[in-house]
């Protein structure tokens, strides 16, 4: 009788914590269980594999990237007329000097010998020769005032660059930034991209930035860049948007393609696929847009399946969990 009594007890005594947990986790099992209709919390959606191929649901992993903080600006791309007549005159400022400079030195060469010339004809070839050094050094600031003093473009050993943009062959990019944006040395790159153009293109980049001079018509600090190949196909006189990456280490994240986002009170989202069935709407961060999509550095990791066709009905099959997929 005792044995029974004690039997009788525990089978009738309040179930422990650990049976308590069995028990919610089955729960869970069975509300994220492929085929249920309810809207779950937290942002989950549940289909079944014949709701998800008749949906055309497509996933894909994350990709990592690297993100560089940009600065925006406004440019416009130089006329080459200016540039071809700077040019023009250098080359003939240099020639004459060249050619004044060996009279003066066969005058002198050939001073107090028999047939020498006089001594005012001497004093001539020296002025003149003085003259000529002006004048090109003076084509050569000239030239400095359209294209800048940087390295990349001085007369030695750049006549190519000089004959390209000369030419019209490269386009000479003014930028102009906010004051204060950009301190310090040049910009390594610049991206600029039509005022018309598609946010999300790349446009075209350029590695060969250095300081031009101030702006008189906008307040800012001005660089020049050297436009070539697709970049090259810009009109002279357009106007451009123009980024410079910003100082500091770039941002480790990953990319969301655009067409994986969607907008929801006010929000963008995307949806992660969790397990075969089962996509958790995550909300992405659209501030720093890249070439293909947006930089995301929180909630979602490299490998992650993003939902990149199909978001927008599993938006509304979240939104109304008993409308059929069509």
């Amino acid at each position: 009788m005792a044995c029974c009594a004690i039997l009788a007890l525990g089978a009738c005594h309040k179930a422990t914590p650990a049976d308590e947990a069995k028990v919610v986790d089955q729960d869970e099992i069975g509300a994220s269980a492929p085929g249920a209709q309810q809207k779950e919390p937290g942002g989950r959606v549940s289909l079944t594999p014949d709701q998800v191929e008749k949906m055309g649901i497509v996933v894909e992993p994350a990709k990592s990237v690297a993100y560089t903080a940009e600065t925006e600006g406004f440019g416009v791309i130089m006329l080459h007329e200016a540039i071809a007549t700077a040019v023009a005159e250098l080359a003939t400022a240099e020639a004459a000097e060249r050619q004044s400079r060996a009279a003066l030195a066969r005058s002198q060469r050939l001073a107090r010998t028999p047939g020498a010339a006089a001594a005012d004809l001497n004093e001539a070839a020296a002025r003149q020769s003085a003259a000529d050094v002006a004048a090109f050094e003076l084509a050569r600031q000239r030239l400095s005032a359209v294209v800048g003093t940087a390295a990349a473009v001085k007369p030695e050993g750049h006549a190519a660059t000089l004959r390209a943009l000369a030419e019209g062959k490269t386009k000479l990019l003014r930028a102009t930034f906010p004051l204060g944006a950009l301190r310090g040395a040049p910009p390594r790159s610049l991206r600029a991209t039509q005022l018309d153009a598609d946010p999300e293109t790349a446009g075209w980049i350029s590695k060969t930035v250095w300081n031009a001079p101030a702006d008189a018509g906008v307040p800012g600090r001005s660089f020049f860049a050297l436009l070539q190949g697709a970049g090259a196909g810009a009109g002279e006189g357009e106007r451009l948007l123009v980024w410079a990456p910003a100082a500091g280490p770039a941002l480790s994240g990953v990319l969301v393609p655009a067409a994986a986002a969607v907008i929801s009170e006010g929000k963008y989202w995307c949806y992660i696929e969790k397990k075969p069935g089962l996509y958790l709407r995550v909300e992405a961060d659209t501030s720093r847009p890249l070439a293909n999509g947006y930089f995301v550095a929180e909630r979602i990791a490299a490998g992650d399946q993003i939902v990149t066709a199909g978001a927008g009905l599993l938006l509304a099959r979240e939104t109304n969990p008993t409308a059929d997929a069509d």
